[in-house]
């Protein structure tokens, strides 16, 4: 997926959103706008938006010193959710469709976004969970997704933030964990999960878990590790988490889900989904090779 103008402000907020989590020192905050907007008026839109999320990153630790100003906040979110879980487990467990309930509970997490939020809260996840259980979801597509799951062999799950991912347990302990691995960054961006924060929320205690080598927010193939690109192209089901995911992989082939909350108009509309919305969408890539 392309970036927009939209997305242009959305830039100059993480921007200087991340640099105040590391410092108060405006003369820093002002260093790195002055560089973040030197590199928007150059950026070429043809690239995904987490092309220049990736830069900004980059660009803030230049002018900080500080190579994960989302390190707090993720320990943060991970032990709230890790004691909302033996809640929602249970509710799970006595749902009448479990894996319905899961999927729902997975989406709701990912309003724990740093990247179109300027602020992320507990109130806000409540209400996330809430909306998450009575709101639409396609039926058709969880229908193809229960299918996907039940006949594959090796499954991928690709995680997107901190705390989500404790959600994101509730549904992997749905599924046959023999046959899934779940991949997180191999670097910091955003508030987006790495193995640290898989380890304290004891997925590796269910499943195997990897990094994908990149420090890019989503699933940037090319600068990935080669060993994790075997591993993409070797499952026969990808489980895509979040926004990000759907910005870098909506045009790779591949017998891919979508699961996220659509948080920003542009993805709105690339998707022709309603803002606000839960999706669970099977890649376009696929559909277009399948006919």
């Amino acid at each position: 997926m392309k970036s927009h103008l939209e997305c242009i402000p959305c830039f100059l907020r993480q921007a200087l959103q991340a640099a105040r989590f590391v410092t108060e020192d405006e003369k820093v905050h002002e260093s790195v706008l002055r560089a973040v907007l030197c590199d928007v008026s150059e950026m070429d839109l043809r690239d995904s938006p987490p092309v220049m999320s990736r830069l900004i990153a980059r660009r803030v630790h230049k002018y900080t010193g500080c190579s994960d100003p989302y390190l707090e906040v993720k320990r943060h979110f991970n032990q709230y959710v890790l004691d909302l879980l033996p809640r929602y487990r249970e509710m799970v467990e006595k749902a009448e469709d479990p894996l319905q309930l899961a999927v729902r509970l997975a989406i709701a997490g990912n309003v724990i976004d740093f990247g179109p939020f300027s602020r992320v809260d507990e109130a806000k996840i409540e209400a996330a969970i809430m909306d998450a259980l009575r709101d639409p979801l396609d039926t058709r597509a969880l229908a193809e997704l229960r299918e996907a799951i039940q006949s594959a062999g090796a499954i991928l799950y690709l995680t997107d933030n901190a705390g989500e991912i404790v959600f994101d347990r509730l549904l992997i302990e749905q599924m046959p964990r023999e046959k899934v691995a779940v991949a997180v960054k191999g670097g910091p961006t955003l508030n987006d999960a790495m193995r640290a924060d898989a380890e304290m929320v004891g997925l590796g205690e269910l499943v195997e878990v990897l990094d994908n080598g990149s420090d890019a927010p989503g699933t940037m193939l090319d600068l990935c590790s080669e060993a994790f690109r075997k591993r993409f192209h070797a499952a026969d089901l990808v489980i895509a988490k979040g926004q990000a995911n759907y910005e870098t992989l909506s045009e790779i082939s591949a017998n891919l889900f979508f699961l996220l909350k659509v948080k920003c108009p542009v993805i709105a509309e690339d998707m022709g989904t309603p803002l606000g919305s839960m999706v669970v969408q099977r890649n376009q890539a696929e559909r277009r090779d399948v006919a």
